[in-house]
C-alpha cells in the first residue's frame, strides 16, 4: 500500500510537471499572437484649445500619455494645439475630412455646421457636470450623439468637463434686464442665440482680443470659463463685476471626436482602452477644475473682481428664451429634436433626485460656511 501510495504521488507529480510545462509552453506560444494584436499606431489630434488653458487643453495629452502607457509604447497620439495644424475652431472638421485621426474640442464649435453638434457639449438650463456624465455614460446621451455623429463619418467620446462656467465679465452691473438691452456680450453659438432674445447683441472676437475690446469698449461684456481660466487674462481690471453662474454651461462636456474609418480599423482591445483611457480623462478634468477654481477665485476676488449673481429675473427670463430657441431648432433640425427630447426626461428626474441629495447637502454645508464654521 505504501508503495502505491508512492507511485501514486510521482504518477501525480509527473502529470502536474507535464500539465505545468505544457501550460508554460502555452503562454510562450502564445506570445506572438498576442503580439500581433497590439499594432504600432501613431496618430495625430488636433485639439481646440490653446496650451495656456492648460487644464482643458490637458485632456488631450493626457488621452495620450495614458494610452502610450497602456499598450507598452504601441498607441501613440501627438496632439497639436489650436492653430498648430488647424484653426481651433476647425478640430472636427479636421477629423471628419482625415487631416488628422482625432481632434478634442467641444461639440458646440461646429454648431454653424449643425446645431446637433451642440447637444453633445451643452445646451443652457439641461445638467450639471455630474448630471451630464449621468446623463452620456448610463442615460442614453452618448450612443444618441454617436447616431447623430455617423453622417460626418465621427465616433466620439466624453474627454473632459468644465462644471458650471461663471456667467462672464461686465463692465457695469447687471441688475434688470432691462440693463441687457443693446449690450454687446462675447459670446457665440447656441447661448449666443438664447441672451439676444434679452436684449443682448452677441458678439464673435478671438480669445486674444477680448481684454483690449473690454479695454476700449467695443464690448461691454464677456463669458469665458471660471475663475481658474480667467484668472490669467486680468478681465476684472477692465470689467470688473463678475456675474454667476454661466446658465449656457451647466456642465460642458469637451469631448475627443475620432474619424469613423480610422477608428473602424482599431484592433477591439485598443478601442475598449481608448473608451476606458478618455472616461477617465473626462472625470479627471472635473476633478483638477473643482480644486483649482476655489483659489483662483479668492485671487480674482482680492484682486479687484466684484462678484454678483445674475438675478431670478434674468435667469427666468434667459430660461423661457432657452426654451422657445429649443422648439426653434427641433421644428428645423430633427437630429437636435430627437437629441434634446431624450434629455427632458432624465433631467427632470435628475433635479427631483438632487433635491433630496447633493443640493440639501450642499446648501447646509454652506451655511456651515458662511457661519465660520468649517475653516480650521
Amino acid at each position: 500500500m505504501k508503495k502505491s501510495k508512492s507511485l501514486d504521488r510521482r504518477s501525480f507529480l509527473t502529470r502536474a510537471s507535464v500539465g505545468g510545462a505544457a501550460a508554460a509552453a502555452g503562454t510562450t506560444l502564445a506570445a506572438p499572437a498576442i503580439a500581433q494584436e497590439m499594432p504600432s499606431i501613431n496618430w495625430r489630434m488636433a485639439s481646440s484649445f490653446p496650451t495656456s488653458l492648460d487644464t482643458i487643453y490637458g485632456g488631450g495629452p493626457e488621452l495620450a500619455k495614458r494610452l502610450e502607457e497602456a499598450t507598452d509604447g504601441k498607441f501613440k497620439i501627438q496632439v497639436f494645439a489650436a492653430g498648430e495644424l488647424v484653426p481651433g475652431l476647425d478640430a472636427i472638421n479636421a477629423t471628419t475630412d482625415g487631416t488628422v485621426e482625432c481632434a478634442h474640442s467641444v461639440g458646440y464649435y461646429n454648431w454653424g455646421k449643425d446645431p446637433a453638434f451642440a447637444c453633445g457639449a451643452d445646451l443652457p438650463f439641461t445638467f450639471s457636470g455630474r448630471a451630464k456624465a449621468a446623463y452620456n455614460y448610463h442615460g442614453g446621451g452618448l450612443e444618441k450623439y454617436n447616431q447623430f455623429l455617423e453622417q460626418y463619418d465621427l465616433i466620439s467620446f466624453p474627454g473632459g468637463n468644465t462644471g458650471t462656467q461663471m456667467g462672464g465679465w461686465y463692465r457695469k452691473e447687471i441688475n434688470t434686464l432691462a440693463d441687457l438691452q443693446g449690450l454687446k456680450m462675447r459670446i457665440a453659438g447656441l447661448a449666443g442665440r438664447v441672451v439676444s432674445k434679452l436684449g443682448v447683441v452677441p458678439q464673435q472676437i478671438a480669445g486674444g482680443d477680448i481684454y483690449a475690446s473690454l479695454e476700449k469698449g467695443t464690448i461691454d461684456a464677456t463669458e469665458w470659463v471660471g475663475p481658474y481660466d480667467d484668472s490669467k487674462l486680468g478681465f476684472q481690471k477692465v470689467a470688473p463685476y463678475y456675474y454667476y453662474p454661466g446658465f449656457w454651461e451647466g456642465g460642458p462636456t469637451v469631448s475627443f471626436f475620432f474619424n469613423k474609418a480610422q477608428w473602424d480599423q482599431l484592433p477591439d482591445n485598443y478601442k475598449s482602452l481608448v473608451r476606458s483611457c478618455a472616461q477617465a480623462t473626462d472625470q479627471n478634468m472635473l476633478a483638477k477644475y473643482d480644486s483649482k477654481n476655489p483659489a483662483a477665485l479668492k485671487e480674482l476676488v482680492a484682486s479687484g473682481a466684484k462678484l454678483r449673481p445674475f438675478s431670478e429675473e434674468i435667469l427666468t427670463a434667459a430660461f423661457e428664451a432657452a426654451n422657445e430657441v429649443y422648439a426653434e431648432l427641433s421644428a428645423e433640425n430633427e437630429w437636435f429634436k430627437t437629441q434634446y427630447e431624450a434629455m427632458l426626461q432624465f433631467r427632470d428626474d435628475w433635479y427631483l433626485y438632487a433635491q433630496t441629495s447633493e443640493y440639501t447637502f450642499d446648501t447646509f454645508m454652506m451655511i456651515q460656511q458662511r457661519n465660520g464654521k468649517l475653516a480650521p
